[in-house]
């Protein structure tokens, strides 16, 4: 071994850490041991294994200054990343079958821009870009699918049909669709702050039977355009939990039988409490509205909700954060809902119950009732597992 290394005139040492002659390592122990046994200099190689095969061709030989010529027909190897394994060069060397057969290559990976030309029985090659393009194309592909599906024109569901027959309701683009979005958001707002004010007015100000018509019409009305419009925006992709569209019909119907109660005994024992109940939901729909759209925006702006998603008249899961304080507010009004139906019924109940309205309000208030709490109740619930089951994990 001595020998050997007295009549080696080019020693070079290198390890996978030595940036200095300063450091302590074992390059620097190595090269030590060895220059006592050689008669000429022995060299580190700072900067680690990586230069060294990269380096060799002209660690190799005294010559310091090179022509173009010369450094185009050198082959340098390819920067060592790995020790034995892993390489870093480029098209020439990935080319050059000397530099392959020398470093036992049997695998190539494509990670640059250009095109590669490579194709070796011996020689794997697979194109880092290309499959990462491919991956990308076939993630996109359904959410472009989705959005070409969007403004595709549909077949209206049975309610747009009796309403609007055959016409096409589908918005050709974004702009469209978030415009009508917005459009019904503020139709909802200015609606619920003209019935809070109206069911005020009938309530503490004026008591004719020709101004509570006047308010009930109002009210089938709103919930009529109500459906409208959330049946036109779910046939452009907005998503709405299918109770809090039923209630809409419900609401309707109940504004249309208030609408035909005659006035007598029993409709004034019902009005002061009724007028009460849709001034209260009128502000916690109002109240609603000013603390979901700020919680909208917010979840949109970071990608978390769709921005075709609406507010609602209740409580969706993805409220959970921020709006839990309006629950309180909602279960009140789901009680309160109790309470009508169940008035209702006891009135039915009085010698004086002549009118058949008396019977269907309770029952429809009963169904409002049923069906806003235990949808409100299920998210709850839901939630409340998705919690434990996190903790869990």
């Amino acid at each position: 071994m001595d020998v050997e290394i007295d009549s080696m005139r080019y020693i070079i040492v290198y390890d996978s850490n030595t940036h200095s002659l300063l450091d302590s390592g074992s390059a620097i122990d190595c090269a030590d041991c060895l220059e006592k046994a050689s008669r000429f200099p022995v060299q580190i190689l700072t900067g680690g294994y990586e230069k060294f095969s990269a380096l060799y061709p002209f660690l190799r030989t005294q010559k310091i200054l090179y022509s173009i010529r010369e450094l185009e027909s050198l082959n340098p190897y390819p920067v060592e990343i790995l020790p034995g394994q892993l390489y870093m060069g480029d098209y020439r060397q990935a080319t050059n079958p000397q530099i392959l057969k020398d470093l036992k290559l049997n695998a190539l990976v494509n990670v640059s821009d250009e095109c590669s030309l490579i194709c070796r029985a011996t020689v794997n090659l697979e194109d880092v870009n290309k499959i990462d393009e491919i991956q990308d194309s076939i993630k996109e592909r359904p959410n472009v699918f989705f959005e070409m599906e969007a403004f595709l024109p549909k077949k209206n569901e049975l309610y747009l049909s009796l309403v609007l027959g055959n016409v096409n309701v589908t918005l050709l683009n974004k702009q469209a669709k978030f415009a009508y979005k917005d459009e019904y958001e503020k139709f909802k707002l200015y609606l619920t702050s003209l019935l809070l004010l109206f069911s005020f007015t009938c309530r503490f100000l004026v008591s004719y039977r020709v101004v509570d018509a006047l308010f009930n019409f109002l009210l089938v009305w709103y919930y009529c355009t109500l459906t409208i419009r959330e049946s036109i925006l779910i046939n452009n992709g907005s998503k709405i939990k299918g109770w809090w569209v039923f209630q809409h019909y419900v609401s309707t119907f109940l504004s249309g039988v208030m609408l035909t109660w005659p006035d007598g005994e029993l409709y004034q024992i019902f009005r002061n409490q009724f007028l009460s109940y849709s001034m209260y939901i009128n502000f916690v729909q109002f109240f609603q509205y000013y603390y979901q759209s700020g919680c909208l925006y917010r979840l949109r702006a970071l990608g978390e909700r769709h921005n075709m998603d609406l507010t609602v008249e209740g409580f969706q899961s993805w409220m959970w954060r921020g709006l839990t304080f309006l629950l309180p507010f909602l279960f009140l009004g789901h009680f309160f809902q109790l309470y009508n139906g169940i008035t209702l019924f006891q009135m039915a109940q009085l010698p004086e119950w002549k009118e058949w309205q008396v019977l269907m309000c309770g029952s429809t208030f009963l169904v409002l009732f049923m069906g806003n709490f235990f949808t409100t109740l299920g998210v709850v619930y839901h939630k409340y597992m998705d919690q434990d089951k996190a903790k869990a994990l």
